[in-house]
């Protein structure tokens, strides 16, 4: 019709002045520059949240794998031990017929050597636990023996697979660690408060092994892992927040928990 015609030719008209406007040059006035945007008040007391007796970093570990983190840990842990036990025919020879439950503090001692283990590197997990003089690691054995260590990673869930909705709940791509991780997360919240200049970037943790989330960043050091979008304190780099990558389908808004709003609220300082 006539009147469409019209519109686009409106249309063509304000783009070329649009464009024309675009190629006014004009100089700037260095010494008359207009001010910077105010700043967003900062209304925060930044400093750590939780009494401290000292600062070992054992004490610094214990603020976020607290008694009840760990004690959930313990707890899954017998309980898929005694279900695969009670579930499974197992032979009179198994090793498995020969499990214990396991306690916070050995559950404390089995991640302090995974941890180490991630310092002192060798090839093979074995060899922490060999014999020979070349390849020992005697403290390791006074904390922990090698089958004691492997029956308990064999168990070792941070949640229970039987009560997972994959239509309600607000990860299904992180439902294996989701009660772990995001327990973890909202103690690096609660325990500091950080100061006004905070950056938000992503970050990649190294992992080779196969994983359906995994990224291939090739301009980051690690260039094979799992992406992190983390929020940190820009003078100390300590991570207030931090949210998982798990691929396109991420669910970034639920209708029932809003987690699009909140998450996107947390990410920027807003309250959990």
């Amino acid at each position: 019709s006539d009147s469409s015609y019209e519109d686009i030719s409106d249309e063509s008209d304000s783009d070329e002045d649009t464009l024309d406007a675009a190629r006014n040059w004009c100089r700037i006035d260095q010494e008359n520059l207009a001010p910077p945007p105010p700043r967003f008040p900062f209304s925060g007391n930044p400093g750590l949240n939780t009494r401290m007796d000292g600062s070992s970093p054992i004490e610094f570990f214990c603020i976020f794998f607290d008694d009840d983190i760990v004690g959930y840990i313990a707890s899954e842990t017998n309980r898929y031990a005694e279900d695969f036990i009670e579930k499974n025919d197992l032979t009179p020879s198994s090793r498995v017929q020969k499990w214990k439950d396991v306690e916070s503090s050995e559950i404390r001692v089995f991640l302090g050597i995974i941890i180490f283990q991630g310092i002192v590197q060798k090839p093979l997990q074995k060899w922490y636990w060999s014999q020979r003089p070349l390849l020992s690691t005697p403290y390791l054995k006074q904390l922990m023996s090698e089958k004691r260590f492997n029956i308990i990673m064999k168990f070792l869930p941070f949640t229970n697979n039987e009560t997972i909705d994959l239509e309600t709940h607000p990860q299904p791509g992180l439902r294996k660690i989701y009660e772990v991780y995001d327990a973890i997360n909202r103690k690096f919240k609660s325990s500091y408060v950080p100061e006004r200049d905070v950056s938000v970037d992503e970050s990649l943790l190294l992992y080779k092994g196969i994983l359906g989330c995994k990224q291939y960043l090739p301009k980051k050091r690690a260039r094979f892992g799992i992406k992190f979008y983390q929020l940190c304190e820009s003078s100390s780099g300590y991570i207030w927040n931090s949210l998982i990558y798990t691929g396109k389908d991420m669910p970034l808004w639920n209708e029932s928990s809003n987690y699009y709003n909140e998450h996107s609220y947390d990410t920027f300082g807003g309250s959990s």
